[in-house]
């Protein structure tokens, strides 16, 4: 499957334009789109959608920028737990701080930002201040009095009138956040109450990539983003208010289906007519499965995408983020398609790397990684760990020699230079450990590269890694981890701590 696609990122693009204005047509004066999913840097869509390009939907805002005004929101809990964004590392808060640099990098401005079910909490009142202390505009929304089942309490001065008001000049507003349960809806309909008594009427929509409602319930693609949310517990299900209204099947998602009655009540408590939604399909704007080009290719990388997972909860399991039931759940996910754990063809490979470092015995004081990553022309190319190098280092190494068809024998990091590493380490940052991570080992590499013309070459197939399969034996370091997160590669890893030391960096 090495290098198909399977979905047509222009076509997306054009139908999702079109979908978008036309919704802003059936509301004369303003419409607020809730924004959902990854706004920036999608990855799961692009692991799901081979082809899908991460940063499409930046491409459909430059199209619709003239129209539009950007509203972010983010939950004040979120940031007072440190909540972290996996495939960056990083909090919710430094996601939205990036967020905004990212569009502006795009030439879209944010026009404020909404921190949600605000009470005042330390970290987010600090938020408050660093965003408002750079120019940026913060409003504060407290919990909805009344939420979810009170609509009278809710529709009031003191639910939805009690929160601040945003003006806003397009005919569009989108309303995004980092992670689900950002405060978007409830952001979405404050403003439309507060439209109401300016005496202007205004809508409401959702736009949500996954899941893909024109897709059936079981396809893959719509079961992935069932394992993406297992750990918030949430499930696909047939949206019973479109089989009634239309007797068509559409797939929506629990959340979205328990909320709509009161939602529908509450939009026609606001504008004081019948609501123009059957269904919480209805809502949406979605037009994602309308650009799926190859459904078999689309199939295969969804089931990868499943057995990523599973590999992903185990780990965050073991270090104590997740519970049992997350894991259970996707390991019912992998049953349901009979796929084994070596359906993924750099987790044999890996282990068989492991178990070979400890029959050759280098030393590793009893704690033996295996690596393994699959390159774009299918090979793979394995590594593993020893006194002078992750296992993780090893791998990146083997594979840009390979790629660069440089002889085993001639090496890219020379004593000297690992040595000078090393002795910074234990010397000057009285570290302990002696081996080279692969932030380490790349920049021991540059390094090198300046005297070393092999070394230059290999470094120049770094990028060629990019979304490149890897799987590695053992939980990989913070170093290691940065490494390759940075070098775009899929990561999974088996749920074994790479050392017996509780405090790791």
């Amino acid at each position: 499957m090495t290098g198909r696609t399977g979905f047509d990122n222009e076509q997306y693009i054009r139908e999702q334009t079109s979908e978008i204005l036309e919704r802003v047509a059936q509301f004369k004066n303003k419409l607020y789109l809730e924004f959902g999913g990854k706004l920036l840097y999608d990855y799961h869509a692009s692991r799901v959608l081979p082809g899908y390009a991460p940063n499409v939907k930046m491409r459909l805002l430059q199209e619709l920028k003239d129209k539009a005004d950007i509203l972010l929101c983010i939950y004040a809990g979120d940031i007072e737990r440190k909540k972290i964004r996996a495939d960056f590392g990083i909090t919710y808060d430094s996601d939205a701080l990036k967020l905004i640099d990212d569009l502006r990098g795009w030439g879209i401005n944010v026009l404020g930002v909404v921190i949600t079910r605000f009470d005042n909490q330390p970290a987010a009142t600090l938020f408050k201040n660093k965003l408002e202390r750079r120019n940026i505009r913060v409003y504060t929304h407290r919990f909805t009095k009344g939420y979810p089942t009170d609509v009278e309490m809710i529709v009031s001065e003191e639910g939805y009138g009690a929160n601040d008001y945003v003006e806003t000049e397009k005919p569009l507003v989108i309303v995004t956040g980092p992670g689900p349960g950002s405060g978007k809806l409830a952001t979405c309909l404050s403003q439309l109450y507060h439209d109401d008594k300016r005496g202007m009427k205004s809508g409401y929509a959702k736009f949500e990539t996954f899941p893909i409602w024109n897709l059936s319930l079981k396809h893959p693609v719509n079961v992935a983003y069932e394992a993406a949310t297992a750990d918030i517990r949430d499930f696909n299900l047939i949206d019973p208010f479109h089989l009634e209204a239309y007797d068509q099947r559409a797939v929506n998602y629990n959340r979205d289906v328990e909320v709509f009655p009161v939602l529908k009540r509450i939009l026609e408590k606001i504008t004081g007519d019948e609501s123009i939604y059957k269904s919480p399909t209805d809502m949406g704007v979605n037009r994602a499965g309308f650009a799926i080009t190859d459904d078999e290719t689309t199939r295969e990388a969804a089931k990868q995408e499943l057995i990523r997972r599973y590999f992903r909860y185990r780990c965050e399991y073991a270090m104590g983020f997740t519970d049992k039931e997350t894991v259970q759940r996707v390991e019912l996910f992998i049953k349901d398609f009979d796929l084994e754990l070596g359906y993924r063809n750099v987790v044999e490979p890996a282990r068989k790397a492991a178990e070979e470092a400890e029959r050759m015995d280098k030393g590793n004081e009893g704690i033996y990684c295996g690596a393994a990553i699959a390159l774009r022309d299918g090979t793979i190319v394995t590594g593993d760990n020893s006194p002078r190098m992750h296992a993780a280092s090893s791998l990146v190494i083997h594979a840009i020699k390979h790629l660069a068809e440089i002889p085993d024998k001639i090496k890219l990091l020379p004593a000297h230079v690992t040595d000078a590493v090393r002795n910074l380490k234990t010397e000057v940052l009285n570290e302990k450990t002696l081996s080279l991570d692969l932030v380490e080992a790349l920049i021991a590499l540059s390094i090198s590269a300046t005297t070393n013309s092999a070394a230059q070459l290999a470094m120049e197939k770094l990028g060629e890694l990019k979304g490149c399969e890897v799987h590695m034996t053992h939980i990989p370091t913070p170093g290691d981890e940065a490494g390759l997160r940075r070098l775009g590669v899929n990561l999974t890893t088996d749920p074994n701590f790479s050392t017996n030391n509780l405090f790791i960096s």
